[in-house]
């Protein structure tokens, strides 16, 4: 009998039944795809913190930051030998571990020592600014530029940075280009953490644990496109010949590192006998993370720990923004609209319940009892309920699909946090912003667990406009339905 009825009843109120359901669906459909979309957020937070971090890192060790001394040069020096009489062309590196400071390796096993450390692994950045130079006839001595590139009697053909300087040619000229890039030396034993751990070798192979003195390197996507490198190409850091044996890809974004090499070869490099400019660190337990960092700086001194959520809140730009805006305004016009929608709902069962006087009090006429009468009407609320539940899981799923569609960029900048070495490429916590901004497309992936909210939306929904109609109902009386008819 409650099956026929309901089924008769809702037959005959298909639009105020269709008018609650949609208000229903709107309201769950803005809760999944605020849901989904924060989702997207944390996972390119998440993205961003690996590609800088290293997978499974929990926190960094750098050297503390020191002031610079007086007198000290505002950047590299290149010396050249100008010709006078011909052209000639030359080429000087200049070799610099990231932020000028570094470690010593010997830290890497005190810190690993540390209560609370599964592991530690160390890893040397270091810029490289190569200078190609072209000197024209004059007569010329011998001179010294600062800076990325420089030009005299000729124009300054900047390649990845610019120049500043004076050569000293006497009726001649000298034109030449800049390139600089990132080189990271990596524990070849330990890839699994560190700067390599967030890369795929797509092409060729990775370092094996033997070749710790081995002048090989593991190249970036990008850089190995930009300079026409592939697996057995070679180049030169100040003299030394580096064969590419791999070419590699970030998991998630794009990597700041150009050139991974083996680390004693990155010291070697870098006229950084033992030492380091980041150590890697992945705790025990991540709960006792601010533990173990607190003992680590106490222990060691002269050094700064970075943990992951350190790096998290010097996160900036349209990754943070946007994230801000899901998160509390998305939240809160989530909680209206579905306050809304509630409210609706039950307003407009409550109006269908008074419209139906005479026909309830018709039926407590004939022996109904209220508990009959109360049920049939939250019956019809939670079908309402679950179709608009099941218009509003369908609509927040095309929303959260048009969105991982599209995949609108966000950019992430991070910035100092105090530390004075270098992550990854120098994409760690001691850069600058604008040398950290990465793009990250944003996604909006559907758990299960929104999911299943919804469903649960949806029947709240439904019980709540039910219990308004159902106590509506309940206070009618049989004398109700025959002065409807007079």
């Amino acid at each position: 009998m409650f099956g026929i009825y309901l089924k008769r009843e809702l037959g005959r109120r298909k639009k105020a039944a269709l008018v609650i359901a949609l208000g229903l669906a709107l309201g769950i459909a803005l809760v999944i795809t605020v849901n989904s979309v924060s989702a997207g957020m944390t996972q390119a937070q998440d993205k961003v913190l690996k590609s800088l971090y290293g997978l499974g890192t929990d926190m960094t060790v750098t050297k503390a930051r020191t002031a610079p001394t007086s007198g000290s040069s505002g950047g590299p020096n290149f010396k050249f030998d100008a010709k006078s009489s011909s052209s000639s062309t030359q080429s000087s590196d200049r070799v610099q571990t990231q932020g000028g400071q570094a470690l010593k390796s010997s830290l890497v096993t005190k810190v690993a020592d540390q209560t609370g450390v599964e592991s530690a692994v160390g890893a040397l950045s270091l810029n490289v600014t190569k200078v190609d130079g072209s000197f024209t006839q004059g007569k010329a001595k011998s001179s010294t530029t600062s800076g990325s590139s420089t030009s005299g009697g000729g124009q300054g053909q900047p390649g990845g940075g610019t120049a500043t300087g004076q050569p000293q040619v006497q009726g001649g000229g000298a034109n030449f280009n800049v390139n600089s890039y990132s080189v990271v030396g990596v524990d070849v034993a330990h890839q699994g953490l560190g700067p390599l751990s967030t890369m795929k070798v797509t092409s060729g192979k990775t370092f094996t644990s033997a070749q710790t003195s081995s002048k090989v390197a593991v190249v970036s996507k990008s850089y190995a496109k930009e300079k026409k490198y592939k697996v057995g190409s070679t180049f030169k850091i100040s003299g030394t010949k580096i064969t590419v044996i791999g070419i590699a890809t970030p998991d998630s974004s794009e990597s700041d590192t150009d050139v991974f090499v083996p680390l004693k070869v990155a010291q070697t490099l870098g006229d950084a006998k033992n030492q380091v400019t980041t150590i890697y660190v992945k705790a025990t337990d991540s709960k006792q993370i601010s533990t173990v960092k607190k003992e680590i700086t106490a222990n060691i001194s002269g050094t700064t720990v970075t943990t992951s959520a350190d790096l998290a809140s010097t996160v900036s730009g349209s990754l943070s923004t946007a994230s801000s805006l899901a998160t509390s305004v998305g939240k809160w016009l989530s909680i209206a609209v579905l306050v809304a929608a509630f409210l609706v709902a039950a307003l407009l069962t409550s109006s269908a319940v008074s419209r139906r006087v005479r026909e309830f009090g018709t039926l407590k006429a004939l022996g109904w009892p209220s508990r009959n009468v109360t049920r049939q009407v939250v019956g019809e609320s939670m079908v309402n309920g679950l179709i608009g539940g099941a218009l509003g899981i369908a609509l927040g799923l095309g929303a959260a699909y048009a969105v991982t569609a599209i995949s609108p960029k966000l950019t992430a900048q991070v910035g100092s946090t105090g530390g004075a070495g270098g992550g990854p490429g120098g994409g760690g916590p001691g850069q600058q912003a604008s040398q950290n901004t990465l793009e990250i497309a944003l996604s909006a992936p559907v758990s299960l667990t929104t999911i299943a909210l919804a469903v649960g939306l949806a029947v709240t929904g439904g019980l709540i406009a039910g219990a308004m109609g159902g106590w509506r109902a309940s206070r009618m009386r049989p004398a109700d339905a025959l002065r409807s008819v007079s």
